[in-house]
């Protein structure tokens, strides 16, 4: 393992540390464990796409849109990026505090994080700036609750976290037509 490798562990290692008074707390577990969950499969997003066309913040062809992207962007993490990475998660078996899925893929990048900052910065496209600042505060909930709940080291969600708002980034360009 190269000495970068080995700070970047030693630097997951001691932040993950200063997490564990956040993991004795049982109103945060509660928390961090539903945000853990409603991140799986991208599926409050996909939640907030269909309430949003059925309440008039977001049209039909963009909720399609957004589930369709957020598709993508899954299969190009889980099934392009995390397969040249293949890192272990920082519990192979899970940690028994916590009642989230154990996922088979890779740790590295965390796709919560990317899947949660991309769908943030596509919505941020057709929604207000309220809606806005409250999607980012949904995407760091979720992100920082895979470390929290000890499925992903700070590593994985920081650089997941930037993935997604790439492809957000570069997805926007290619829909804040759509209407």
């Amino acid at each position: 393992m190269s000495s970068f490798s080995n700070r970047i562990d030693q630097l997951d290692e001691r932040l993950d540390g200063y997490l564990e008074p956040v993991r004795n707390s049982r109103l945060l577990v509660y928390v961090f464990n539903t945000s853990s969950a409603v991140g799986d499969f991208g599926a409050i997003w996909h939640v907030i796409g269909i309430v949003g066309a059925l309440n008039g913040t977001l049209t039909w062809p963009q909720a399609v849109t957004l589930a369709l992207l957020m598709g993508g962007e899954s299969l190009l993490l889980n099934q392009g990026i995390k397969r040249v990475f293949r890192r272990e998660r920082p519990t192979v078996a899970g940690d028994d505090r916590f009642t989230v899925r154990r996922p088979l893929t890779s740790s590295f990048p965390s796709g919560h994080a990317s899947s949660a900052f991309f769908a943030a910065v596509v919505l941020s496209g057709w929604v207000s700036t309220t809606w806005t600042v409250i999607f980012v505060v949904f995407a760091i909930i979720i992100a920082l609750s895979r470390v929290v709940v000890r499925i992903h080291h700070v590593s994985d969600i920081v650089v997941g976290s930037v993935v997604g708002a790439l492809l957000g980034t570069i997805a926007v360009q290619f829909t804040t037509t759509i209407t």
